[in-house]
């Protein structure tokens, strides 16, 4: 069992990843920037769901955990990343974000560094293990008891930080798969937006991609 904060974890993708950590069994806390906030949504889903969800402010949240997952909107992820960068100590930090542009998200936008891992990976420092996950997936549907049909790739530079994000997806009842590098999370970054015009142009409710022929990959559960 992991110990884990969820920060962000407020909206849909902060939530559906807690919920099924949680179902999963493991020790999760969810942050946001008002504690008040992060209690209430924490008691909301412990008496919907019968789970026991700590919560708190996210500096506090994030200090002692094993892993610390960041789900904030591309504009909040720089100012977020460094305001927990001195707390989460030995923590692996996984990053969710998506550089969407709006009012043109349908369009891939990628930032002047390649991609938002590579900026995050500089507002954090080169001592923290860092990796990149949750890209693809439609926040609704990981935010309720629906079966989620799409892979989930991990992208980072060590190894082993990869494989325990990829057992903790696992954990979660989806498909991880190491997706390589963090520079790779770019490919997954601009994807995001070709979904979301998929799920426009064919009035999809979470369109999602899976790979195929991957015979040592873990079962499609």
């Amino acid at each position: 069992m992991a110990t884990i904060a969820v920060v962000g974890g407020t909206g849909h993708l902060g939530k559906g990843i807690a919920r099924r950590l949680a179902q999963g069994g493991h020790q999760v806390t969810i942050g946001s920037r008002a504690a008040d906030k992060a209690d209430a949504i924490a008691a909301e889903m412990n008496a919907a769901l019968g789970l026991s969800l700590a919560s708190g402010a996210n500096t506090e949240v994030v200090q002692g955990k094993d892993i610390v997952i960041v789900t904030v909107p591309y504009e909040n992820q720089e100012s977020t990343l460094k305001q927990i960068a001195p707390h989460v100590g030995s923590a692996i930090v996984v990053d969710t974000t998506v550089p969407l542009m709006p009012p043109k998200v349908m369009r891939v936008q990628l930032p002047a560094a390649g991609c938002a891992a590579l900026e995050a990976r500089e507002h954090l420092g080169p001592d923290i293990l860092f990796v990149t996950a949750f890209h693809n997936v439609a926040a609704h549907i990981l935010d309720s008891e629906a079966k989620v049909e799409c892979d989930v790739l991990v992208f980072g530079d060590d190894v082993e930080a990869r494989k325990m994000v990829v057992a903790l997806v696992n954990d979660m009842g989806l498909r991880g798969l190491v997706g390589g590098a963090l520079a790779n999370s770019a490919a997954a970054e601009a994807l995001t937006s070709i979904l979301i015009y998929m799920n426009k142009n064919y009035a999809a409710d979470g369109a999602g991609i899976r790979f195929t022929n991957l015979t040592t990959a873990p079962a499609i559960p």
